[in-house]
């Protein structure tokens, strides 16, 4: 991992105990509140929508802060440490409203940090290398998920009793990874150098040409089904909660795997044509989970996953001038359209049948995956 900066190597362990505790959550949540909660899918989709809103709606507003104010580590160490504390108070949830609501809060931690973090790294990342340290960043972050899917299965594994108790338990222990990312993010990561100067003008016209990049990818999420969904669907197929974790750290190490490779790759053949690829794989993967070919429906969704993140990152990196508040559009994006079609995904499911479902998220993503490319195409022969 040559050139990589240590506040960036110290950033990916923050990310990495950070989001083990958050998969030992996010890969029981749809059975638990399905199956333990007794709660319908719909409920889910309401559940999922309202914390996605939260968690990227604020970033545009945390973004625009930092900016505005040059206020970095700060909102990092903030961020961390709400989520930190609000992960084991769903052990003791006992309605749809509650885990709704800590959900929320929790995801506002997320909300708090994200840009900034962003913004840390590319500051700390050396130029022409962005996709190298986002991609290194990207690699410790799904580490740490496949870790805490993996802590699951072998929980699962040892033990004798697959309950209620048991899911409540892990959330629970979910504090003590958290509290070791706040250590490591208080203790051993510099604050982003001050600017040289301090404008009140935070919104660049400028970076009005990266909108479109950015609203393709806005545009798939929205069509596109959250891991959730997927989760769920292995679980209507039969798969048990010793099982199902396993598909979780199949797309984790296929991100893990691929992420800092793919960053290497950003930085020689461009954003534009690894987001296209992103969405092949995207698009492959729902073909996948339509056919009940789970293993793979979930290594696609892995390599979906980390490129597409990937590529907009450094692209942003890249190009944007106010980066910290690039990157909050970015979220808040994300926030508003995986809301709204997770809001969509689960009515069309509890209303209607997996199948539309499937027919509903392949029309859309291959729509806006043809354009992406078509664009992405004729720039390149402009180029030429």
């Amino acid at each position: 991992m040559k050139n990589i900066d240590t506040n960036i190597i110290a950033i990916g362990w923050v990310s990495f105990f950070t989001d083990m505790a958050s998969a030992m959550v996010t890969t029981l949540l749809p059975i638990f509140v399905v199956y333990v909660l007794d709660e319908s899918v719909e409920k889910l989709g309401y559940i999922i929508a309202i914390a996605t809103f939260v968690s990227y709606a604020l970033r545009i507003v945390f973004g625009y802060l930092s900016d505005r104010y040059d206020v970095v580590k700060p909102f990092v160490v903030g961020g961390y440490l709400i989520s930190a504390v609000t992960k084991p108070l769903l052990a003791y949830s006992h309605s749809y409203g509650s885990v709704a609501l800590l959900r929320s809060v929790e995801r506002m931690g997320k909300a708090v940090r994200a840009a900034s973090k962003d913004a840390l790294i590319s500051a700390y990342s050396h130029k022409t290398q962005e996709g190298k340290s986002f991609g290194f960043h990207k690699m410790m972050d799904v580490s740490g998920e496949m870790m805490g899917s993996l802590i699951i299965v072998i929980v699962f594994f040892f033990s004798a009793m697959q309950s209620e108790t048991l899911i409540r338990g892990i959330f629970a222990w979910t504090l003590l990874p958290g509290l070791l990312g706040v250590f490591i993010v208080m203790f051993f990561v510099k604050d982003a150098p001050k600017k040289e100067k301090s404008s009140a003008v935070v919104v660049n016209k400028a970076d009005y040409k990266l909108f479109w990049i950015l609203g393709s990818y806005f545009f798939f999420l929205f069509f596109f089904m959250s891991d959730q969904y997927f989760i769920l669907r292995a679980k209507n197929l039969g798969m048990t909660l010793y099982e199902i974790p396993l598909l979780v750290i199949a797309s984790t190490l296929t991100q893990t795997l691929l992420s800092y490779y793919s960053g290497t790759l950003i930085d020689k053949i461009g954003s534009k044509f690894m987001l296209c690829i992103a969405y092949a794989f995207g698009i492959a993967s729902i073909l996948a989970l339509g056919a009940d070919l789970l293993w793979l429906a979930f290594v696609f969704l892995g390599v979906f996953t980390v490129v597409s993140l990937n590529a907009l990152r450094v692209y942003i990196s890249k190009n944007a001038i106010s980066k910290a508040f690039v990157y909050g559009i970015l979220y808040g994006g994300v926030a508003i359209f995986s809301a709204l079609g997770a809001l969509v995904v689960g009515e069309i499911w509890h209303i209607y049948s997996f199948h539309e479902v499937l027919l509903f998220s392949l029309s859309g993503t291959v729509a806006v995956a043809l354009l992406l490319f078509f664009s992405a195409w004729q720039s390149f022969v402009k180029m030429r």
